[in-house]
């Protein structure tokens, strides 16, 4: 078969021949129609995912549209120490897979689920979110955040506080369901400021930033907060502004602050797959919307490293699958 494959983490992958996966215990063999080049897919592919173990060669993409022998098409999410997704076959666990409705676009489902599945499982699974509570969603123009916004406003959200750099996207995301927006851009003191200000008193902190940037809108929020002993969840997802920070120690006894993390180890893979059908059926009913950028499979190293238009994300089509 042909597939993406990474041979050095210091380049993108190429499109060439692989020898195709040989399926284990339940493991179904399928083609894949569709797998989205995600944030964590990269990060995977040049060595930097916390779940990198440095071997290669290896397949990248965790997650994709499959046809089954049968006919059926699923999307499923790989197994954490199987072949990746952007191949013309792979395997897929049905444990850790759904169908698709017939009506379910796959390139859709492909650029979708994995940014829409880490705020809507930190919503359902990690808190126990209430309709009527408000969100802050720290880094809302990217493709993760935005999908957040939408999540929030479809799960009852009263109020959605998004922040980022991008004024254009920041400005889109009040038809998306914000209800107020703040700029990152400028002093970081500054934008510090604002955001406390604004979102001061939120209940849940939806978190794709991390680094400098959630070093100074914790004391923000938490110093300007009108009631420090309400309860603020801060779920921590991505790192766009660095992988560490420093917290002060006043913080955790000033205020009651709970800060977490969503993603892989902090969920089951059963706790995951229990959420799949719901959010599917959202982007099937058009209640939440994604924009997405196919590309064939064999134009994996030019699309790797090309520029695109944000807010838009590439989703690979092995010829296999056309």
């Amino acid at each position: 078969m042909y597939a993406a494959v990474v041979r050095s983490f210091d380049r993108p992958p190429r499109y060439e021949e692989f020898a195709a996966p040989e399926p284990t215990g339940r493991q179904v063999l399928v083609d894949v129609l569709a797998a989205g080049l995600h944030p964590r897919v990269r990060s995977g592919a040049n060595g930097t995912h916390y779940t990198s173990d440095g071997s290669l060669p290896l397949i990248p993409g965790v997650d994709g549209v499959g046809r089954l022998p049968d006919g059926r098409r699923a999307y499923f999410v790989a197994d954490d120490d199987g072949p990746g997704t952007m191949a013309e076959q792979t395997l897929l666990d049905p444990r850790r897979a759904v169908p698709l409705p017939d009506d379910a676009d796959p390139v859709v489902i492909a650029a979708a689920m994995n940014p829409a599945m880490s705020s809507w499982v930190a919503l359902r699974r990690r808190i126990s979110f209430q309709p009527g509570q408000s969100v802050l969603v720290l880094g809302a123009t990217g493709n993760a955040g935005q999908m957040a916004v939408q999540i929030a406003r479809h799960l009852g959200a009263a109020g959605i506080v998004a922040a980022g750099r991008d004024q254009q996207r920041l400005e889109l995301l009040t038809g998306l369901g914000a209800t107020r927006t703040v700029s990152l851009a400028g002093d970081p003191a500054e934008a510090a400021d604002r955001l406390g200000k604004a979102a001061a008193d939120v209940d849940v902190v939806i978190d794709y930033t991390w680094g400098a940037v959630t070093e100074r809108a914790i004391p923000a929020l938490l110093t300007q907060r009108a009631e420090r002993s309400a309860a603020l969840d801060w779920i921590q997802i991505g790192s766009m502004a660095g992988p560490d920070i420093t917290l002060p120690s006043f913080v955790l006894r000033a205020a009651n602050l709970r800060i977490m993390g969503s993603g892989q180890g902090s969920l089951t893979a059963a706790g995951i797959v229990a959420e799949l059908p719901s959010l599917i059926d959202q982007f099937t009913a058009g209640t939440l919307t994604a924009a997405a950028l196919p590309v064939p499979l064999a134009e994996v190293e030019r699309a790797w490293t090309a520029p695109i238009e944000t807010g838009r994300r590439i989703v690979f089509t092995p010829s296999a699958s056309a």
